[in-house]
C-alpha cells in the first residue's frame, strides 16, 4: 500500500458513502485512479464490505456487557462446535478466543438486564461447553471506533 491507498483507506473508514469524484479530492488521484485502487484492494482483502453503523441506543440495545467464559473442554470438536455457537448468536458482536484464564472474551449488546440474564443463564450456561463465566457491566462508553489507524 502506498501513501494514497492509506488515505483512501482513512477516508473509506471514516464514510464510506462518499463518491469516487469525492474521494479523489480527498487523496489527490483521479476518480478512475480511485475505483481502480479500491478494486484492488477489496480483491486484496484490505477493504471488506461498506457497512453503516447503527446506534444501539436507537434501536433499544444500549446495555453492553464484556463477557469471559471458560470452556470445560478443549478437544477440537468440542471447540468448533462452542464455536458455531457463539457465531450464531446475534447478542454477540465481538467474540474473541483468549490466551490465559479464560478461553473466551467477548462483547454482548442487549435491551436490559434482564434481557442479559435471559441470555446468560438459560442460553449460553446451558451450553454443554461452557464451565463458567463472568460478566462486566460498561457503565459509559469512553471510546469505540471500527477505524485501523492506517
Amino acid at each position: 500500500m502506498d501513501e494514497i491507498d492509506r488515505k483512501l483507506v482513512r477516508a473509506l473508514q471514516e464514510d464510506a458513502t462518499l463518491s469516487h469524484a469525492a474521494l479523489a479530492e480527498r487523496v489527490g488521484a483521479s476518480p478512475t485512479s480511485c475505483w481502480r485502487r479500491i478494486k484492488a484492494l477489496e480483491e486484496a482483502g484490505v477493504l471488506m464490505k461498506p457497512v453503516r453503523l447503527v446506534d444501539p441506543q436507537a434501536v433499544a440495545r444500549g446495555v453492553s456487557v464484556m463477557l469471559q467464559i471458560r470452556a470445560k473442554s478443549h478437544d477440537p470438536e468440542a471447540r468448533r462446535e462452542l464455536e458455531t455457537y457463539l457465531r450464531g448468536r446475534p447478542e454477540i458482536m465481538e467474540c474473541y478466543s483468549m490466551s490465559g484464564e479464560w478461553d473466551y472474551l467477548m462483547r454482548i449488546v442487549v435491551a436490559d438486564v434482564a434481557g442479559y440474564e435471559r441470555f446468560l443463564m438459560r442460553e449460553l450456561l446451558n451450553h454443554p461447553n461452557v464451565a463458567t463465566s463472568a460478566s462486566h457491566f460498561a457503565m459509559s462508553q469512553v471510546k469505540y471506533t471500527t477505524a485501523l489507524p492506517v
